[in-house]
């Protein structure tokens, strides 16, 4: 399928923020969210065919976004969208920053989402090569309280499809997992598949034990979380132990710490699960070291 790009010439060169709304890119052009119109026919919104990336910046620096940008092209290829409508993406990412005031100080985060399209809904793909829709926006951090202290989870069963290697807009099931633990008071739900430990509904999981850390190996149950990949790379650095191999779920109350990963929450120990403490339930050590390196990996000031 043949994606077709937008005109770089047709892009406006300024825009004023509106006041409570904000700058989006939408289709090739810059305009105010509220001017923003998706159409009823748009896949994404009839059958959750698309797919998204989000990439963090602090003081007007994004963390990895050229794996970001790895990631997204590889998401677009695998749900065959068409990875050609990437390359003129990663200049948007910077710009929202600019446009919205974010490019100077403080946390904020960029979302981007593709879906295949506007055609008539169908399940398999239009006839005629039709363009992707293109949205994307940036907004502060959410405030997510003081995660350094710790967090608690419980775990679910994994309801989700089979490519969750494939960064998705269709995330109901992921949903309906967090609600759950927002519902038990808990930060996180950690998904729990044929016996095993996975991920969280939007952040990657490990556990800890004497002084080794572990964590599910890559498949297509899991997704390659950048910030997964920065930890690993940043703790074997430093001579910690990183095994990556299948945590089952007899094993949980078994291990000395447990700490999730993510873009906009960056490594945060869990210190209850399922209702009871982990350990001393306070953060280990390890995932102490972890916080600390992680940031230094990834220029965190």
């Amino acid at each position: 399928m043949t994606a077709i790009q937008s005109n770089p010439e047709t892009i406006p060169q300024a825009i004023e923020k509106p006041a409570d709304d904000g700058v989006v890119y939408f289709d090739g052009r810059y305009l105010p969210k509220s001017d923003a119109r998706v159409s009823p026919d748009d896949r994404g919104f009839l059958l959750g065919d698309g797919i998204y990336e989000v990439a963090a910046a602090y003081d007007g620096r994004f963390v990895a976004l050229d794996r970001h940008m790895d990631r997204l092209r590889r998401s677009l290829k695998e749900s065959r969208i068409g990875d050609s409508v990437a390359d003129p993406l990663e200049t948007v990412f910077q710009e929202l920053l600019d446009r919205n005031g974010f490019s100077e100080s403080g946390k904020a985060m960029v979302y981007l989402q593709v879906t295949r399209g506007v055609a008539p809904r169908s399940h398999a793909f239009p006839k005629v090569p039709i363009r992707p829709t293109v949205y994307a926006y940036a907004a502060p951090f959410p405030d997510m309280g003081n995660l350094a202290a710790g967090v608690a989870a419980i775990t679910r069963p994994d309801l989700r499809w089979s490519r969750c290697d494939i960064k998705v807009i269709s995330l109901i099931a992921n949903v309906l997992a967090n609600q759950e633990a927002k519902e038990n008071g808990a930060f996180e739900a950690i998904l729990i598949r044929d016996g095993f430990a996975l991920e969280g509904t939007h952040t990657s999981f490990f556990a800890v034990k004497d002084g080794v850390i572990r964590t599910a190996p890559l498949s297509n149950f899991i997704l390659p979380g950048i910030t997964r990949e920065i930890t690993i790379e940043a703790v074997l650095r430093a001579g910690v132990e990183v095994v990556e191999s299948p945590i089952s779920a007899s094993e949980l109350n078994g291990m000395d710490e447990l700490f999730i990963t993510g873009t906009t929450t960056e490594v945060v120990p869990i210190v209850k699960l399922d209702g009871k403490p982990v350990r001393s339930g306070k953060p280990g050590p390890v995932t102490l070291q972890a916080m600390e390196l992680y940031r230094a990996a990834a220029g965190i000031p």
